[in-house]
């Protein structure tokens, strides 16, 4: 379960919104949640018009002359990338900039085995073939002894990148890169596809309409699949972009979009980031970067629909790896819940593929909220991924584990790590430490809603209007808004079941809400009862008809009491790490026998999610700490099973009369009363 946060913007500053910029009442509700205070400071942010100069980077001017002299001497350029979609993206727009001019050019994309970024391998096959030029995109800002090989290999090096400089900077002819230190160019978040795009105007004399025009599209795809900030110059480079994939003649799109089942539908920021992007993300990941590099190479849509339809195929590799990792971990889990009892998850596996360890590690935070390192055992070698959220830093806590580990690197939010040999427990050890010492109150997952929407604002006119804040992605996330206690009038299965839809009025409103992946059965209310929601707002048209399109996010019921009930999980979790609470607690996590009884007979046959059926007791004796214990007992003696995948609780067969007494949760729980 997630904490829900709703905002409560400032009605003044509303009207000043509404007034200043034109904008419909719930658009200026969420620009003023999301920070803005004045119309000018809308229009700065959200009116981009044009990209700035491109030499204003550091070195963007002497990377130009560099490589366009090599142009016009003949030398032999190699464009050197990387093997995720920003790299690939970045390599196919410098490398078919360069051929367009008659440059003798090639590329090298390293595969995943090889690693990330230069490596002197790679770099003795490129001398071999004559190259005395390198050309990094989306990487190279940190290869220092790499940048020396080039050079005593007889060659020359230009790095364009976009990551964090590490203390000094590669030997190389430029370095361009925002994030150097000494960089004062106004925008610092371009993904490597951005920089590159920027390269190839710098290389036309700093003109972006050639760029723009031939580029933007993959720009923009890249842009998305980075995940950087969707603000400023990213914001116009991916609108500019998604009007040309909108109307692409480009073979690879066309392809792309067919293999999606895009075909026919406006292409966004969501399209991308889960239809396109992970499609060349495959590539990188179960075969050769160059399959996706090629798509986008073609020049014959025959061409492109078969490479198209291989990183498809790649996809669902992918998805076949990940799911089976992620059913390996839940059966781990089942088999040893204390796993995710932790402040932290850490679970180690053998001969996972690395190349979806990190996709894991996302799903299985999302799915307890916790933060989360998975890890696997390949030849001896043990690496892994860590993702995390809130103030809870991956990067800190691989620092504070550092004595465990080869080598780690990431951020805030995400890393990757080596764990030295017999260190697989001490690693786990130091984690759980860390969060001890620096997060006694672990951070929570959370849903943010920008603020309430009353019944009076789910017009089609109002809801149009949020259309101004997009294209959406990182730091320009779609609104969320919060409907506030509404009654269900109605429920309907959708697709066999597999989703649900409400009917619900609101005040004096009716409308409907789309709840995907629920089941009507597995929902937390039902009908005639109240309810809250988070819930994204759109516009349908459908037959010439045009309404608003909500679609719930969370669903509560409407008294549901989130306070208590966090502080009750804390509670729960704290105890079966075996530390101590303050001894009044313990009475009143204690389950009766009338309580656990209730429980289990509040589970239906078929099963129920834990939280569901805790929302449908609605029993203000029995907190959810003394009915996650309650569980626990149920669980120990063989009476339930717990399904870590969804929480959902199935009754087992009884085979012979428990005495309750004797669970072990209880027994303990018992002696701290005493």
């Amino acid at each position: 379960m997630k904490k829900w946060t709703v905002g409560m913007p400032d009605k003044r500053s509303i009207s000043k919104i509404m007034l200043g910029c034109g904008v419909t009442p719930l658009t200026a509700a969420a620009l003023v949640q999301k920070g803005y205070s004045s119309p000018e400071s809308v229009a700065e942010s959200l009116n981009i018009s044009e990209l700035s100069d491109p030499f204003l980077i550091n070195d963007m001017q002497k990377a130009a002359d560099v490589i366009n002299e090599a142009i016009d001497s003949g030398e032999r350029i190699c464009v050197y990338g990387d093997y995720d979609c920003d790299g690939i993206m970045s390599t196919v727009i410098l490398y078919s900039y360069l051929t367009e001019t008659g440059a003798d050019v090639t590329y090298y994309i390293p595969e995943r085995s090889e690693g990330y970024g230069l490596n002197k391998a790679a770099v003795d096959k490129l001398a071999a073939d004559g190259v005395s030029l390198i050309v990094t995109v989306d990487n190279g800002i940190t290869a220092l002894d790499e940048a020396i090989y080039i050079y005593e290999k007889g060659m020359r090096l230009v790095v364009t990148d976009h990551h964090q400089q590490g203390d000094s900077l590669p030997k190389a002819e430029a370095v361009v890169d925002p994030h150097r230190r000494d960089c004062f160019s106004p925008f610092k978040f371009l993904c490597g596809a951005g920089v590159a795009l920027k390269l190839v105007a710098a290389l036309d004399g700093g003109d972006y309409t050639m760029a723009l025009e031939q580029f933007g599209d993959l720009a923009a795809i890249a842009t998305v699949a980075d995940i950087v900030s969707l603000t400023g110059e990213n914001r116009f480079l991916v609108s500019y972009g998604l009007e040309l994939i909108n109307n692409t003649d480009r073979p690879a799109l066309i392809a792309l979009k067919q293999v999606c089942g895009l075909e026919d539908k406006k292409i966004d920021t969501q399209s991308i980031g889960f239809g396109i992007a992970p499609r060349i993300n495959a590539s990188g990941r179960f075969g050769s970067p160059k399959t996706a590099a090629e798509l986008f190479l073609c020049e014959s849509f025959e061409d492109a629909l078969a490479s198209a339809r291989e990183l498809d195929k790649l996809n669902e590799q992918r998805k076949t790896a990940e799911n089976k990792i992620v059913g390996e971990i839940y059966s781990m889990i089942a088999e040893d819940p204390s796993l995710v009892r932790g402040r932290v998850i850490f679970i180690c596996g053998k001969n996972w593929h690395h190349g979806v360890i990190g996709i894991v590690a996302s799903r299985i935070m999302e799915r307890f909220g916790k933060p989360c390192f998975i890890a696997s055992d390949s030849d001896g070698e043990v690496r892994g991924s860590a993702r995390s959220f809130a103030d809870f830093s991956v990067f800190s806590a691989l620092s504070y584990a550092s004595g465990a580990l080869e080598k780690f690197g990431g951020h805030p939010a995400a890393g990757g790590f080596t764990i030295k040999s017999g260190k697989v427990s001490d690693f786990g050890k130091l984690l759980e430490r860390f969060a001890a010492e620096f997060n006694i109150v672990m951070p929570v997952m959370s849903l943010t809603a920008d603020c309430i929407v009353s019944p009076q604002d789910l017009t089609v006119e109002n809801v149009q209007g949020l259309s101004v804040l997009e294209p959406f992605g990182t730091d320009n996330e779609r609104p969320l808004f919060h409907i506030q206690d509404a009654l269900v009038t109605a429920v309907y299965p959708l697709s066999k079941g597999l989703h649900s839809k409400l009917r619900l009025k609101y005040g004096s409103v009716q409308t409907d809400v789309l709840v995907f992946g629920t089941s009507p059965e597995a929902l937390c209310v039902s009908n005639g009862d109240r309810c809250s929601l988070i819930v994204t707002l759109g516009i349908n048209e459908y037959n010439g008809t045009t309404s608003v399109s909500v679609i719930a996010r969370d669903i509560r019921p409407a008294n549901f009491q989130q306070d208590k009930y966090f502080a009750a999980l804390s509670s729960f979790e704290t105890f079966m790490l075996g530390e101590q609470l303050p001894r009044n607690y313990y009475a009143h996590m204690l389950p009766d026998r009338e309580d656990v009884v209730k429980i289990y007979k509040g589970i239906p046959d078929n099963g129920i999610n834990s939280d569901t059926l805790y929302m449908r007791l609605n029993d203000a004796k029995i907190n959810y700490c003394r009915f996650s214990i309650a569980l626990e007992a149920l669980r120990q003696l063989d009476l339930i099973s717990i399904e870590p995948a969804n929480a959902r609780i199935t009754k087992l067969k009884v085979r012979q009369k428990a005495d309750l007494g004797s669970a072990p949760v209880l027994a303990s729980l018992r002696e701290c009363t005493v």
